[in-house]
């Protein structure tokens, strides 16, 4: 039986610039965004999470919602930065961690560095570690398999440590609300309902000719993980099928020489980014989102691969005039890397029934 951790951490973005900034500490902050009511937000405090404000909302319906939120500016360094801090503690324990953001990650600990046979206490060490060494907290989930590993850590969040055992896993299943499940989205959850698919019993109750019927090849995964099944193995290494960067402006912009300034911006980061990975992409494409929030995409092939920030920026700028923003406005630029190839190179990657304890519950518990 395989032991997985998973680690979430608390609106991160957030905690990160509570962290450093002092003076936001217990304030409603929303990092992305801006009080003019352009971008989405991309984390938010909790204290702003009370009012309802979530990511990927609009500035506009978060300030609506909030209307003390306090915008900040990315700093995605700072965030990195953290990150490769954090992952560096999940090194100290086991090779089998799978990022799957700058803020979450699994974990295998069935073996790991130390020898310990709790994966509780290694979780538990883990956040404890974390805090000391960024003041930053993370919530963990601890079990037998991905999909309740997952499930586990967003249970009591923030700072919250949970396992879900296998004699408490179907019970656990059943009494989830079917649009708590991770991997069902909104409109899948919609769906569901309206074929009496309410919770986790009820996923459970369809055979899987039906799932596979109205949900075609996801109806397999949705019966196995209401049987509390995950096969999953934990995947150290991935393999980046595209590097990318964007910006949101300020004020819509239809001037070109604003646009290829921006561009110029992009090209250089950009360069900076696949520079360090190693990862030379065959393919550029330019995004563009317009005012009107339409979003449209332009790319170029060749045969060898994009080394430069001058070649980036010039055909960026090509694909720029073969889109409309000389008569509509741009909100939005992005340029992206991908068609990569030979060069790519394998790289790590920069229910109420369940059981809660603290510090002192852990050690009175079974080794798992």
């Amino acid at each position: 039986m395989r032991k997985i951790i998973h680690i979430d951490m608390d609106a991160f973005f957030a905690s990160v610039e509570q962290r450093d900034d002092p003076s936001l500490k217990g304030l409603a902050i929303a990092v992305g965004g801006s009080p003019s009511g352009r971008g989405v937000v991309m984390t938010a405090s909790y204290e702003a999470r009370k009012f309802g404000v979530k990511s990927a909302m609009s500035s506009m319906t978060a300030q609506r919602l909030c209307p003390n939120l306090i915008f900040v500016r990315p700093r995605m360094e700072a965030y990195k930065l953290a990150s490769q801090q954090i992952r560096d503690i999940f090194y100290r324990h086991t090779d089998l961690v799978e990022p799957l953001s700058l803020d979450e990650a699994y974990l295998d600990v069935t073996e790991n560095k130390s020898g310990n046979p709790s994966a509780i206490a290694i979780a538990r060490e883990i956040k404890a570690s974390i805090l000391l060494e960024t003041g930053l907290t993370a919530s963990a989930g601890v079990s037998f398999n991905k999909f309740l590993a997952k499930m586990a850590s967003g249970h009591h969040k923030p700072n919250g440590l949970n396992y879900i055992s296998p004699e408490i896993a179907q019970t656990f299943i059943d009494a989830l609300p079917i649009h708590k499940f991770h991997g069902i989205g909104e409109k899948t959850a919609e769906k569901m309902k309206a074929l009496g698919i309410h919770s986790g019993a009820d996923l459970r109750n369809q055979d899987l000719k039906f799932l596979t019927r109205n949900f075609g090849k996801m109806g397999d995964y949705f019966h196995q993980i209401s049987h509390g099944i995950d096969g999953r193995a934990v995947v150290p290494d991935r393999l980046t099928k595209s590097v990318s960067v964007e910006d949101t402006f300020a004020e819509d912009v239809d001037d070109f020489a604003i646009l290829d300034d921006e561009i110029d911006r992009l090209a250089s980061l950009l360069q900076q980014r696949f520079e360090k990975y190693a990862l030379f992409g065959r393919t550029l494409t330019l995004k563009v989102k317009f005012a009107d929030f339409q979003q449209i995409s332009r790319s170029e092939s060749r045969n060898q691969p994009f080394r430069s920030e001058s070649e980036i920026a010039a055909c960026a700028k090509l694909l720029l005039r073969k889109t409309e923003v000389n008569v509509k406005k741009a909100r939005l630029l992005g340029i992206g890397v991908s068609n990569f190839g030979q060069d790519q190179k394998p790289k790590p990657f920069d229910g109420q029934l369940y059981i809660q304890f603290n510090d002192q519950d852990c050690l009175g518990m079974p080794t798992f």
